[in-house]
């Protein structure tokens, strides 16, 4: 999580961590240091991005299960046509991790 943090800070930073420890940070080729407050600042993000990410993982993959549906030789139903469109809409003003944690995924028809 530190180095995630690190770069949310910036991008470029070249820098190792050794077991998650703040006192056995490296920083390479000219990065500036960042302090450990600032580090620290950026855990609630880097969670958040995190959380965000398995549950596009998690919705990405109920979409792919039906993407034949979308083909032009296929009729999707109406109820598909909703089911799909809150699978893409399920990320929608989410804005914390506790928020992210308590999606309830549509049901398939």
């Amino acid at each position: 999580m530190i180095i995630d943090a690190i770069l949310k800070i910036n991008p470029n930073a070249k820098v190792t961590v050794n077991a998650e420890d703040y006192n056995q940070i490296t920083w390479h080729d000219g990065t500036t240091p960042i302090s450990k407050a600032d580090i620290e600042a950026q855990f609630t993000a880097v969670k958040f991005d995190r959380s965000m990410k398995n549950l596009r993982l998690k919705r990405n993959a109920l979409l792919a299960e039906t993407d034949f549906y979308a083909l032009s030789d296929v009729t999707m139903s109406p109820e598909m046509e909703t089911y799909r469109q809150e699978l893409r809409d399920i990320t929608n003003g989410l804005t914390t991790v506790e928020e992210v944690n308590a999606v309830v995924f549509p049901t398939k028809p």
